[in-house]
């Protein structure tokens, strides 16, 4: 199969359809919206479904409640705007963070976000001796890390702040982490918001970005002692020794192979020898075309 007959290099075709949404960052989105109308029409008065998906800070010494702390951030508030404004935020910090790491990749840094943010959150309270009914919902410790990596990967960009306000990235960045920080060390007991959570997203992320984690890589490790960050170095390999391990025969379906792993699970994910097969049969390809211009050229 050429790369230009896989399903992400087809276009849309045009008309109207109810189709499910293909990134990982509409699933989760849909999925988000689905819980709230779920718990919003069936459980609105007993909230039975905020009281098993939500984290509480005793889920800490219940390790079969663990799960709560990732389950909280499919959760949010009967009022609209706490999942609009975070739903809205993942989609458009999301959507180029996305492709970036892959599908499966983006999954995973979503939900490990959700557990740190969640169990940094339930740590605090119970150090601080809060209450055991206090509860934690929403996803705004994954969104908030979400925002960081684009921030850190896009630093320069320039962005609307609230739709209107043209500033970078960065600054964005600076407004976001400080406003989170003034707003822990304030600790008003009536702003409902979990700084804490949004800070451990934020403090995982840049720590993701600047020491080159990749799940990937570790999920797909044999050993234990393999290494889960993304290849820093540049390996120089003549050639001639490139070249022979890449048959002329299979190299189409080789390169197919490849791209589809770069789709799912992000360019990080390829191992040396991959990259190897790729710069071999870029060479291969350019001079193939140079040899095509040379045949014709008077």
């Amino acid at each position: 199969m050429g790369i230009y007959d896989r399903d992400y290099y087809q276009r849309d075709e045009g008309g109207f359809s109810f189709r499910a949404p293909q990134s990982v960052v509409g699933k989760l989105v849909l999925v988000t919206f689905a819980v709230w109308v779920a718990d919003a029409l069936l459980f609105s008065d007993s909230h039975q479904l905020g009281d098993l998906l939500a984290a509480k800070p005793d889920s800490l010494w219940k390790p079969w409640l663990w799960w709560q702390f990732i389950t909280y951030g499919f959760m949010h508030s009967v009022r609209p705007e706490h999942i609009i404004l975070n739903m809205l935020t993942l989609w458009i910090f999301g959507t180029e963070v996305e492709p970036a790491l892959g599908r499966n990749e983006f999954l995973r840094l979503y939900l490990v976000l959700l557990a740190v943010g969640g169990v940094a959150w339930a740590a605090i309270a119970a150090i601080s001796g809060e209450p055991a009914r206090m509860a934690l919902e929403g996803a705004s410790a994954a969104v908030v890390g979400v925002v960081v990596l684009f921030i850190l990967q896009n630093p320069h960009r320039t962005i609307l702040f609230m739709f209107v306000i043209p500033m970078p990235a960065w600054l964005l960045g600076v407004l976001l982490v400080g406003g989170d920080v003034y707003g822990a060390m304030a600790r008003n007991p009536a702003d409902h918001v979990a700084y804490v959570a949004h800070l451990a997203g934020a403090g995982f992320a840049f720590l993701y970005y600047r020491l080159h984690w990749n799940f990937s890589r570790l999920v797909a490790a044999p050993q234990w002692g393999s290494s889960w960050r993304r290849p820093r170095l540049r390996i120089h390999v003549p050639v001639d020794e490139a070249e022979t391990e890449v048959a002329d025969a299979d190299l189409s379906r080789q390169v197919d192979e490849i791209l589809e792993k770069i789709h799912s699970q992000g360019e990080s994910s390829l191992t040396r020898k991959e990259r190897r097969i790729l710069e071999a049969a870029s060479r291969q390809y350019q001079r193939r075309r140079q040899g095509k211009g040379e045949g014709i050229r008077e």
